[in-house]
């Protein structure tokens, strides 16, 4: 709710507003361009003039940015321009930019918070502050809206945003007083950009599959579902990518990947938002055990190009990514979580009900066959434990539709998913590529999980496309938002992502 003090500000501001227009001036006019940005400008006087106070060999600069901080001084003030890149002070001089836009504009129409154009000379002031001499000042933008202003102890004014509701729902401020959360969204740039040039060194093609799909498929998970008009049928926002994906190798790429968002109408949490970025890759005549290798180079390779470390303080733990990563099988760390238990690999239905049980544990709803209670178990008693990263492997086939059985124990996938942190950041496979096994994991799949009761629809264009011949083929699924989690050192999906999804207030 908007405080007494906050609305007599807006108003104040828009009396402002309708002073600017009477005498001539548009509080918001069309554009003016900037030659610098602010901290070009303080490196390039840094490099060029060190120490100096007044440069032999004058640079007149314009930038652009929010009034962030102003000290009325008589004759002449002080005031911070603060733009993308940072924070410079600019001095103001009444004999410089004249009487009436000094007295009459800028100490009593300008507010803080207002986007001004500045052009001047650079100088260094007495205290060893490099600012601009301003020539011209231009309001380029009236901040009609106070930004958040909070009084410290000894009375010094800043600007905060520390409730995350707040920041999540008001991205726009968060981002305007707070320069950190600005650069963790550069460095999430900085990431896929990097993570498309290792992809793209590799000779894999970048590509872009169907958002609305008539079919889902490609992961169990609950869709969104939408209605086309024209068609006069209902259609999904895709939870997955991998058949389209798989479809083009048939089709004879040999690598292709994509970035894209997905669509899963399931909870929200700190590691979970419904719509999310997902890195789907595929490689032909390779397999999960190759594909490790490359993920641990990826990642590595990533960790160096934001923060320049192999390690990170994460979730509450400092994490080393320097590898090599150790490889563990899937019943193999569920029996150590176990104990003296017998081992789970073999339990009929019956056994397993029996255990989670007497372990207190609960399968989610739709999810009651052997594979939800096997992944209760596992995120229940072997995530948490997982936090140097670790390659999770040979999962049993029930977990796995879409992987390839092992061929000296077929009761065991081609298959590891990679957890850092006590999370799941990747999931990878051999594909499953021989059509009648596909078809039969399918069926079996729409038997046993039917979200909310309905019948799962069997892919038959994807089946066909496997009849026509896939190669060996290595897959793999990657979430971006939680990989920018780790290496930025962020504890909740919402501090990557710019606008989360949020419950209505």
């Amino acid at each position: 709710m908007m405080s007494e003090e906050t609305n007599d500000q807006i108003e104040q501001r828009r009396a402002n507003i309708r002073a600017l227009e009477t005498a001539g001036r548009e509080p918001f006019p069309t554009a003016w361009t900037p030659t610098h940005v602010t901290s070009d400008v303080a490196r390039s006087y840094e490099e060029q003039h060190g120490d100096a106070r007044e440069p032999d060999s004058p640079v007149r600069v314009s930038i652009a940015g929010r009034m962030t901080a102003r000290r009325v001084m008589g004759k002449a003030s002080f005031f911070d321009i603060s733009d993308e890149r940072g924070r410079l002070q600019v001095y103001l001089a009444r004999d410089t930019v004249g009487e009436d836009f000094y007295n009459e504009v800028f100490r009593q129409l300008l507010d803080l918070g207002d986007i001004l154009g500045v052009s001047g000379e650079v100088f260094r002031t007495r205290t060893g502050e490099i600012t601009i001499r301003a020539e011209q000042v231009h309001l380029l933008a009236k901040s009609t809206r106070p930004l958040p202003v909070v009084k410290s102890s000894d009375g010094e004014v800043y600007h905060d945003v520390s409730d995350p509701e707040f920041r999540y729902r008001q991205r726009y401020v968060d981002l305007a007083i707070h320069p950190e959360v600005r650069e963790n969204f550069r460095q999430r740039g900085q990431l896929i950009a990097t993570l498309r040039r290792f992809l793209d060194e590799q000779g894999y093609l970048e590509v872009e599959t169907p958002v609305l799909q008539p079919l889902y498929g490609g992961a169990a998970a609950r869709p969104f579902t939408t209605w086309h008009n024209t068609l006069d049928m209902e259609m999904f926002l895709r939870i997955a990518p991998e058949l389209y994906l798989k479809r083009l190798i048939v089709g004879g790429f040999e690598g292709v990947y994509e970035l894209g968002k997905d669509f899963r109408n399931e909870g929200l949490s700190r590691l979970h938002n419904p719509e999310f970025t997902m890195l789907e890759l595929y490689v032909a005549h390779r397999d999960a055990d190759w594909m490790m290798g490359l993920v641990e180079e990826m990642i590595t390779t990533l960790a160096q190009s934001i923060g320049g470390s192999p390690t990170r303080s994460w979730r509450g733990h400092e994490i080393s990514l320097e590898g090599p990563w150790p490889r563990r099988p899937f019943y193999e760390l569920l029996d150590e979580q176990l104990g003296d238990r017998p081992s789970v690999r073999g339990m009929d239905r019956t056994s397993l009900e029996a255990l989670l049980e007497e372990l207190g544990l609960e399968v989610e709803p739709g999810e009651e066959d052997i594979a939800g209670m096997f992944d209760a178990l596992f995120s229940s008693l072997v995530e948490p434990t997982l936090i140097q990263p670790t390659f999770v492997t040979d999962y049993p086939v029930e977990l796995s539709p879409l992987a390839r059985q092992q061929t000296e124990d077929p009761e065991l996938a081609e298959r590891f998913e990679l957890f850092i942190g006590g999370c799941e950041l990747c999931n990878a496979f051999s594909e499953l590529n021989d059509p009648r096994e596909q078809r039969r994991r399918f069926e079996a799949q729409a038997r046993e999980r039917t979200p909310d009761g309905e019948e799962m629809i069997i892919d038959e264009d994807y089946i066909r496309a496997l009849e026509y011949g896939m190669p060996p083929t290595a897959g793999l699924g990657v979430g971006i938002d939680r990989l920018v989690m780790l290496l930025t050192e962020q504890d909740s999906i919402r501090d990557v992502i710019l606008f989360p999804l949020l419950r209505p207030v």
